[in-house]
C-alpha cells in the first residue's frame, strides 16, 4: 500500500514535469514561469518552499519539546508575519520593481538597483555557500520516518528524491515546481489536519491531552506547575527569538522573495496573500501545535540519545500503516518542493549573475538555460553528497553550517532588500556592510560559539539578531555613505507610478 501511494506520488510528478516542457524554452519561462503564474499555484509554491521536513520533523520536534504548545506561537508568526506581511509589504514592489529592472534572481536584483556589478557577485557568493548546505538539511527529516515506514536504507532513499526531483526540475522549470508544489500542497494540508487528529485523539482528545501535558514537569526547564500547556511557556524570550528567524527570516531568502517575481499581476497579489497566509497557518500552525504535544510520548523518547528530530517520528509511529504513508509522502512533498525551490534560485543565480557576467560573455539565451539545468544536477548531487556523509559518519559541521544558513541569508539580504524596495535614499556601502556583518557574524557562530555572549551562542537567536541588526545598519549607514545619483534612483522608481498591472 505504502509504496503503491509513493509510485504513484512520483510518477504525477514527473508527468507534470514533461508536460510544462513547453514554459522553460527561454530564462524568463525556465526561472520564473514566464512570470504568469496565478495565484494560487504562486501561494501554494510560496508555502510549500516555507515549510519542509526540516520543519515538520526538526524544529516542529525540538521546540515542542523546549516550549510545549507555545511553541504554536512559532506557527502564528509564521502565517502573521512570514506570510501575510511579507505579500503586504513586499509582493506588489518587488514584482513591479523587478519585472522594471529585468532582473530574474535576487543578485540581479542588486546589480541593476544599485548599479553595482560587484554587489551582484557578492550576493551570489553569500547565497552559493549557504544554501547548499541548507539544501542538503532537507534530507535528514526524512530518514527517521523512512526508517519507521520501510525497510528501505535512507541512502536509497537519498538518492531517489534527488533523482527525482532533478527529472521534474529539469524538465519543466518553475512552472513544473509551481504546479507539483500546488500538489503537493494540498497534501500537506490534508495530511497535517488528519495527523492532528489521529495523534491527539490516541491520547484521549484534545483535553485529555492538554491535562496530561500540563501534569508533566521538568525542572531542568521550569519548576512552575502546567509551564508545558500554557500560554507563553517555559522560556517566553527564546520562544520569540524563534518567532523571529523562521518568520521575518522569509523576508530576505531568495527562493522564496522569487516567488513575487514570477506572479501574474496585482489581482494574483491581492489573493495570493489571502491564501498562503490560510496555508501557513494550517500547516505551520499545525506542525508546531503537534510538536508541543510530545513530551507525551517522553516513556519512549530519549532525547540525549536520539535527539530532537526522534519527537515527531515517535509520536507517529503507533498510527495506522495507511496513516504512515500519508506521513511519509507529506514529509516528502514539503522536502521535494523546498529541495526544487532551492536549486532553482542556487542554479539561476551562479549561471545568471557569475558564469554570464564574468566568464561566458554574450551567453545565448537556450545556452544559459542548459548551464542552469546542468547546475541543477550538480546542486542536487551535492546536497544529496552532503546529507549522505552527515548520515554515515559522525560529521557535525555540516549540521552547523545549516543551522545558520538561515540567519546568515536572511540576515545579509532582508534589510537591504526590503529597504531597496521603498527608499530611494540606500547606499551601495550600506549594502555591503549588511552582507559582510551577517555572513561574518554566522559564521564566527560556527567557529567561535564559546566566545560568544550566552544569549548569542544559539545560532536561531544568533541569526535572529542578525536580520533585526540589519534593519538599523542599512538606514544607519546610509546616512553616512554617498547617495545613488539622484536621476538614476527616480528613473527606477518610476516604476510605482503604474497601477493595475
Amino acid at each position: 500500500m505504502k509504496l503503491v501511494l509513493l509510485v504513484i506520488y512520483f510518477a504525477v510528478l514527473i508527468g507534470i514535469g514533461i508536460y510544462c516542457r513547453k514554459h522553460a524554452t527561454d530564462v524568463n519561462g525556465f526561472v520564473l514561469g514566464g512570470r504568469s503564474v496565478g495565484p494560487w499555484l504562486t501561494a501554494f509554491a510560496y508555502g510549500t518552499s516555507y515549510f519542509s521536513a526540516v520543519v515538520f520533523v526538526g524544529y516542529a520536534g525540538q521546540f515542542g519539546w523546549k516550549y510545549g504548545v507555545a511553541a504554536t506561537w512559532a506557527g502564528i508568526g509564521n502565517a502573521i508575519i512570514g506570510s501575510l506581511l511579507a505579500w503586504v509589504i513586499l509582493g506588489r514592489r518587488t514584482r513591479v520593481m523587478s519585472q522594471h529592472l529585468n532582473s530574474a534572481t535576487m543578485p540581479q536584483f542588486f546589480g541593476e538597483r544599485f548599479d553595482s556589478k560587484s554587489l551582484k557577485i557578492g550576493a551570489s557568493i553569500i547565497i552559493f555557500i549557504f544554501l547548499i548546505p541548507y539544501t542538503a538539511s532537507l534530507y535528514n527529516g526524512l530518514s527517521r520516518l523512512f526508517g519507521m515506514a520501510f525497510t528501505i536504507d535512507y541512502s536509497v532513499c537519498i538518492v531517489l528524491m534527488a533523482v527525482l526531483t532533478a527529472i521534474y526540475v529539469i524538465a519543466g522549470g518553475y512552472m513544473a515546481t509551481a504546479i507539483n508544489d500546488f500538489i503537493q500542497g494540498i497534501i500537506m494540508l490534508g495530511g497535517i489536519a488528519t495527523i492532528i487528529v489521529a495523534v491527539l485523539k490516541s491520547k484521549g482528545g484534545l483535553m485529555a491531552a492538554m491535562d496530561g501535558l500540563a501534569r508533566i514537569t521538568d525542572e531542568s526547564v521550569a519548576t512552575t506547575p502546567g509551564v508545558f500547556a500554557s500560554f507563553l511557556g517555559p522560556d517566553p524570550l527564546n520562544l520569540m527569538f524563534v518567532v523571529i528567524l523562521t518568520s521575518l527570516g522569509t523576508w530576505g531568502l531568495p527562493q522564496m522573495v522569487q516567488k513575487f517575481y514570477a506572479i501574474k499581476n496585482e489581482e494574483a497579489i491581492r489573493k495570493g496573500t489571502i491564501i498562503s497566509t490560510i496555508f501557513a497557518l494550517v500547516v505551520a500552525g499545525g506542525c508546531y501545535f503537534l510538536g508541543g504535544f510530545g513530551r507525551l510520548f517522553s516513556d519512549q523518547i530519549d532525547i540525549a540519545a536520539n535527539g530532537y528530530d526522534s519527537v515527531i517520528p515517535t509520536m507517529l509511529s503507533n498510527l495506522s500503516p495507511a496513516l504512515i504513508a500519508l506521513v511519509v509522502i507529506l514529509v516528502l512533498s514539503a522536502s521535494m518542493s523546498t529541495l526544487s525551490s532551492l536549486v532553482i534560485a542556487s542554479s539561476s543565480t551562479l549561471t545568471i549573475d557569475f558564469l554570464k557576467d564574468n566568464f561566458i560573455k554574450n551567453m545565448a539565451e537556450k545556452k544559459q538555460v542548459l548551464f542552469i539545468r546542468v547546475l541543477i544536477v550538480v546542486f542536487i548531487a551535492i546536497s544529496a553528497i552532503l546529507a549522505l556523509i552527515q548520515y554515515k559518519s559522525s560529521v557535525t559541521f555540516i549540521a552547523q553550517l545549516m543551522g545558520v544558513s538561515w540567519g546568515a541569508l536572511a540576515g545579509s539580504f532582508l534589510a537591504p532588500f526590503m529597504y531597496a524596495l521603498y527608499s530611494k535614499k540606500v547606499s551601495t556601502a550600506s549594502c555591503w556592510v549588511c552582507f559582510l556583518f551577517s555572513s561574518v557574524l554566522m559564521l564566527l557562530n560556527i567557529f567561535c560559539r564559546d566566545s560568544f555572549p550566552a544569549i548569542m551562542q544559539s545560532p536561531i537567536n544568533c541569526g535572529a539578531i542578525a536580520m533585526l541588526a540589519g534593519l538599523v545598519i542599512v538606514p544607519v549607514v546610509s546616512l553616512f555613505t554617498p547617495k545613488p545619483e539622484k536621476t538614476f534612483v527616480d528613473k527606477i522608481f518610476a516604476c510605482y507610478e503604474k497601477t493595475g498591472e
